[in-house]
């Protein structure tokens, strides 16, 4: 916009010499009559400029001439003086009424011809921000239009936010970008500067925790009786619903411990140390609706995103489940593992990229919430490492754990990755430095968050513990054992003093702010 103002303000000094001189040169020599044909729109007299002339008909209300009748304007000569406005006469009150017009001047043509409104906006749906920004400056009529509330909720989507919001459920799409932007930017500093809250989520009827995962803040998790619980930590309801495993002619003793648990948004798959594998609906109540067996432990489990396939791993065999177009579970795809990193297509079966690791065996992989075309690795040499798909070598290498990397996931900007000492650390993935770590007693075997929730789960190596309570009912003895999961919120406008565990921050009396058996004579709220 200032080099709009300068070019104006240099169209109209030029503007106000010539017709200064223009006028100075009509005073000197009298004007002869208009040609026929011409009116008064040519001066008879070559010392008078065509375009004075031109404009002095246009400030009477005359019609402008037609080309032929026009006659180019001659040069002002170099000699001249510009005009300083001095001076009486016709010439002066045409140069003051010619700077008032360009004066009032405040709009710029959009286009030669009339475009209908609908067209014009179809344009403007090619700019960003900050175009349409500057197009609101332009005039009335440019500002009615890159405000317009289609483009705004277009450049809403585009970005990510309110996804499941129509057009009509805001009244201001401009402000509600505005808002999702600085909430983000919110969200970003809170995660930097760990502001916000950690809360946890315990089973003590459960024993020992096997295995923990999560999926949009639902968290499911296994324990040593056999038993699988949820959480929603979405409402922060923490009533833990049990999904009823399947009981066959010969369950009737204690369950076995279970193995591993998986869940996406539609199931709940659960492996078993005896080879079996239950898989709930989360929408057709607690019981499972398919089981298998496999006749060695499983080692690994798997479940896919979005939908039903479930692959499990025995042995060297990793076998692929899914239900038909009729409903009935079926074994769709079985294949044997190598000590590599196979990239599969699921809906193909065919492996879609291979990846090795000359320096140290992977110890953890994430995929699925990682950028485009991104993988980060966990490896037994201590290191996280964020993979290229699209290339050989790896982007960056953090050195991240002195026990070795046991769960680690990405998004865009930051790397959150666990450690066998129990040790969460979240990284600057550019920078390539650790923003702050939190530790716990056991090894850090999940890890997941989004934007604003950070999920994670110290499970103990150790299932049957040395020193703990052989009576059932008595749990306080062994809680230093259990593992224990925890949720953040860096939503929470809180300050970093208080986002401290819950045994740090509840009253010396309360069942919460239990310490291992260490009795403290004055509350500790504030340590």
């Amino acid at each position: 916009m200032a080099e709009g103002s300068a070019e104006l303000e240099l169209f109209r000094r030029r503007w106000r010499e010539e017709l200064a001189g223009g006028a100075k040169r009509q005073r000197r020599e009298p004007a002869a009559e208009p040609a026929a044909g011409a009116e008064n729109w040519r001066s008879a007299e070559p010392s008078e400029p065509g375009y004075l002339a031109l404009a002095r008909g246009l400030l009477d209300g005359g019609a402008p001439p037609s080309p032929a009748c026009r006659s180019p304007s001659p040069a002002r000569p170099a000699e001249e003086p510009a005009g300083d406005g001095d001076g009486g006469g016709d010439g002066d009150d045409l140069l003051g009424q010619l700077i008032r017009d360009l004066n009032e001047i405040n709009e710029i043509p959009f286009f030669d011809i009339q475009l209908p409104y609908e067209l014009a906006l179809k344009i403007f749906q090619y700019l960003g921000k900050t175009e349409l920004g500057r197009c609101a400056q332009v005039s009335r009529t440019w500002k009615v239009l890159a405000e317009d509330e289609v483009l705004w909720y277009r450049l809403c989507q585009q970005e990510g936010y309110l996804l499941d919001t129509s057009i009509s459920d805001y009244s201001c799409w401009k402000l509600a970008l505005k808002n999702c932007r600085a909430r983000e930017r919110t969200l970003k500093t809170n995660w930097k500067n760990r502001i916000g809250a950690v809360s946890q989520l315990q089973y003590e009827q459960g024993k020992i925790l096997c295995d923990v995962h999560s999926c949009d803040g639902v968290v499911i998790a296994g324990y040593t009786s056999g038993e699988v619980r949820l959480w929603d930590t979405r409402t922060w309801d923490y009533t833990a619903p049990i999904l009823e495993p399947m009981h066959g002619p010969g369950d009737a003793g204690p369950q076995p411990h279970v193995s591993f648990v998986k869940i996406n948004s539609s199931l709940a798959v659960a492996a078993y140390e005896d080879g079996t594998v239950s898989v709930w609906s989360l929408m057709f109540g607690r019981e499972p609706i398919h089981r298998y067996q496999h006749n060695q432990k499983i080692q690994a489990l798997a479940l896919g995103s979005e939908g039903a396939a479930v692959a499990t791993a025995s042995g060297f065999e990793v076998k692929v489940e899914s239900p038909n177009d009729r409903g009935f579970w079926q074994t769709t795809e079985t294949f044997e593992i190598q000590k590599l990193i196979l990239l599969y297509n699921l809906e193909t079966s065919q492996c879609l990229k291979k990846m090795g690791n000359s320096i140290g065996d992977f110890t953890c992989v994430s995929l699925r919430n990682s950028p485009p075309n991104m993988l980060v690795t966990g490896n037994k040499d201590r290191r996280v490492r964020v993979f290229d798909l699209r290339r050989s070598e790896s982007l960056c290498s953090l050195y991240a754990h002195q026990l070795g990397v046991s769960a680690v996931q990405m998004d865009d900007w930051k790397i959150v990755s666990g450690g066998e000492e129990g040790l969460v650390c979240v990284w600057d993935q550019r920078m390539g430095t650790k923003l702050w770590e939190m530790h716990a007693r056991h090894p850090v075997r999940h890890v997941w968050f989004n934007s604003h929730s950070l999920i994670t789960a110290n499970i103990p190596d150790e299932k049957t513990p040395r020193g703990a309570s052989i009576m059932d009912d008595d749990l306080t003895a062994h809680r230093k054992h259990r593992g224990i999961i925890y949720a953040y919120e860096f939503s929470v406008d809180q300050l970093a003093v208080e986002s401290v565990l819950p045994i740090c921050r509840s009253s010396y009396d309360e069942v919460t702010g239990y310490n291992y058996n260490i009795g403290l004579a004055v509350p500790y709220d504030n340590i």
